[in-house]
């Protein structure tokens, strides 16, 4: 019995999604179990922020120090 065009397409959509996980980027930062943003110290039980200012603010305070080292 010969595979038919939808379970070609899966395979090919597995495949896809294999490639793409295994290229995807690696997380830069390692959990602390302390939100991430210098100023807050928030405990946290998972993630990297206790709330969208704070991921906010890191990622502002770390695009300003890029814009610094190329300036």
């Amino acid at each position: 019995m010969h595979a038919d065009d939808i379970d070609n397409a899966a395979e090919l959509e597995m495949l896809n999604i294999e490639i793409a996980l295994a290229n995807r980027p690696r997380p830069t930062m390692t959990f602390t179990g302390i939100c991430q943003n210098g100023d807050c110290g928030e405990k946290l039980e998972k993630g990297f922020f206790c709330c969208p200012e704070c991921k906010d603010d890191y990622e502002r305070i770390k695009r300003a120090r890029v814009m610094r080292r190329v300036a």
